[in-house]
């Protein structure tokens, strides 16, 4: 029997002889291989933290002892070591254990993490309250990678902990890489410690933490030693950890920008399993965007791109590639590349900001107070709107809507396609005179031929696709495309006229006006949050003209989806094809 199969919980991890920890570590290491290998999900970053991962349970009495990961990337290992080896195989699958630390779903999940620079504050929140309760005993411990040490947050939380009287253990995983290769100056101050510079005048230690390192990421023994050693010291302690992502995979570690998350691979040679192209398929929206954005920067000077650490999630790389003095990778820090993108704008240049959408709302103060109050013309790319599948709720890219039409002087826009999008693209940066949304969706567009000569697109102007003449279908986005499909499909096709709004803010009243005289019933149709959204301005508007028929809002619900694939969310919430021909088609026997 492999020593993992007697692992169900760190308690029996801790029985074991630490000789035996060596053969535990390359067994983990294989079952998350062959797990990933068939099931999808990230898979370096956790290949990378095998040794760490066995060495923190080993010494420490977890869950008693609070373990925080940050971002969660890494928390495989964890996950399988912490009594859920037997459901790994459901990871990321609807009905089944979460990519990322959950709270609710196990005691050793000491905290919810899926956004990066979160764990030293909430770990230094819970050494506070243990202190507060007597819980002088308990030791408190969070794994924070390279990159996310480099987010504000993690820089305030340090900040905090060096002045504070509590007994916490950061673990620095350096890897020098996040999702992409991280940048900037910590980065390169990281690269000369472990060159065996600059130690001397260390920079944690002027924070007041206890730092040792740098130490060997994947050598179990010593990392056991070490933390037994920083286990028996009080205050606050900083481990520098040097690990290689991937680590046991030959492609994973030579190519760790591709298995971050690979998708389906061998797991006896490490290649990739390429899907079959779809000859109807298009390209991902993300790569609409960045090629896009290189045929612009060509004919405009003044265009340059900004991206919080996701120059390949984003495909801002073909502009780097292009005019690397134009595209900025700010690494993990909204904040910054929305506040650098407006003194950008207010001297002159026309930023593209591509930032994932539910990333966006950590910079949500620096939208209003350095860009909309000053009407400064950033483009806000908001990649990832919508579902995003697997990675759950922590990434589902649904309030932007919400959170966006509210702001005075905002213009927010959806495109139905990817012709749309590139269209919109082109249009924002003719006239450039405040700050525009475009948000579109992650994965594959539909259209295969994308390419064509741009167009101009009337600022808060609908398009009417469908004349109908009693329900009007009101959509804003890509959605609009299953819409045209299951309108050929309703039992009534002439009952319905179909408008893609295009824009969530201005909403195009002259269009409304026309829709309010000519329909009985409205059903609005979003991809985003149904409180707050598009569906809500439309009624909002409707109200205010005094239109007596009813309005349909059907969006996402008051909750936060789970993880699954894009279609079975759509499905589990009432939104694919067949579930849209129901819902039309009842609305004709009303």
């Amino acid at each position: 029997m492999q020593i993992l199969e007697q692992i169900n919980d760190p308690a029996d991890l801790r029985a074991l002889p630490e000789d035996r920890l060596p053969q535990l570590a390359a067994e983990l290491r294989e079952f998350i291989i062959d797990v990933v290998s068939v099931k999808e999900g990230h898979l370096g970053a956790s290949l990378g933290v095998v040794e760490l991962t066995l060495a923190l349970h080993y010494v420490f009495n977890t869950p008693e002892d609070r373990l925080i990961w940050d971002v969660g990337h890494q928390a495989y290992g964890h996950k399988i070591l912490t009594g859920r080896r037997e459901s790994f195989h459901t990871n990321r699958q609807q009905g089944g254990i979460s990519g990322f630390p959950k709270r609710d779903e196990s005691p050793y999940d000491a905290f919810g993490t899926g956004h990066a620079s979160t764990s030293l504050s909430a770990l230094l929140g819970m050494a506070l309250a243990a202190r507060l309760q007597g819980k002088i005993a308990r030791k408190h411990v969070a794994v924070i990678g390279d990159a996310s040490i480099a987010g504000g947050m993690a820089f305030e939380a340090l900040n905090h902990m060096g002045v504070a009287d509590t007994d916490v253990l950061v673990v620095l995983n350096d890897n020098a890489i996040g999702i992409d290769p991280s940048v900037g100056a910590l980065k390169e101050y990281l690269t000369r410690v472990k060159a065996g510079g600059a130690a001397g005048d260390n920079l944690f230690e002027n924070l007041n933490l206890h730092y040792t390192g740098p130490v060997d990421g994947h050598d179990l023994p010593g990392l056991v030693a070490t933390l037994r050693k920083l286990a028996s010291r009080p205050g606050p302690k900083l481990l520098h950890v040097v690990t290689t992502k991937g680590k046991g995979l030959r492609q994973a570690e030579e190519n760790q920008v591709v298995y971050h998350a690979p998708g389906r691979f061998d797991k006896y040679t490490g290649d990739l399993i390429r899907r079959e192209n779809d000859p109807g398929r298009g390209p991902k929206y993300q790569d609409v965007f960045g090629h896009t954005l290189v045929e612009l920067a060509r004919e405009n000077p003044r265009i340059v791109g900004i991206t919080p650490a996701m120059p390949s999630g984003s495909s801002l790389k073909y502009l780097m590639e292009e005019f690397p003095e134009r595209a900025f990778d700010v690494g993990i820090a909204e904040q910054h590349a929305v506040t650098l993108a407006a003194g950008m704008a207010a001297d002159g240049a026309v930023p593209y900001c591509a930032i994932y959408s539910t990333f966006l709302q950590r910079a949500y103060d620096q939208v209003i107070h350095d860009v909309a109050i000053q009407q400064l013309p950033v483009v806000f790319c908001l990649d990832r709107a919508g579902l995003v599948g697997q990675d759950g709720a922590t990434h589902h890219g649904i309030f932007d809507i919400a959170y966006l039409r509210c702001i005075p002087g905002l213009v927010v826009m959806s495109p139905m396609d990817n012709r749309e999008l590139r269209d919109m693209l082109y249009t924002v940066q003719l006239e450039p005179r405040g700050p525009v949304a475009i948000r579109y969706p992650r994965g594959y567009s539909r259209q295969a031929s994308w390419k064509h000569p741009f167009r101009r697109i009337p600022v808060g102007k609908a398009r009417k696709l469908q004349q109908g003449i009693a329900v009007a279908v009101l959509t804003l986005g890509p959605l609009g495309q299953t819409i045209r499909e299951v309108l050929g499909e309703t039992e009534n096709p002439e009952a319905f006229g179909h408008y893609d709004f295009r824009f969530a803010k201005p909403l195009d009243r002259e269009a409304l006006r026309e829709i309010a005289l000519a329909y009985g019933q409205v059903v609005t149709l979003e991809d985003g949050c149904r409180e707050g959204g598009f569906g809500s301005a439309v009624l909002e508007a409707l109200a205010e003209m005094g239109y007596s028929g009813k309005v349909h809002r059907l969006g996402i619900p008051d909750a936060f989806p789970g993880h699954a694939t894009t279609q079975e969310l759509y499905e589990e919430l009432g939104l694919d094809k067949a579930s849209l021909l129901r819902t039309l088609n009842n609305l004709t026997h009303e």
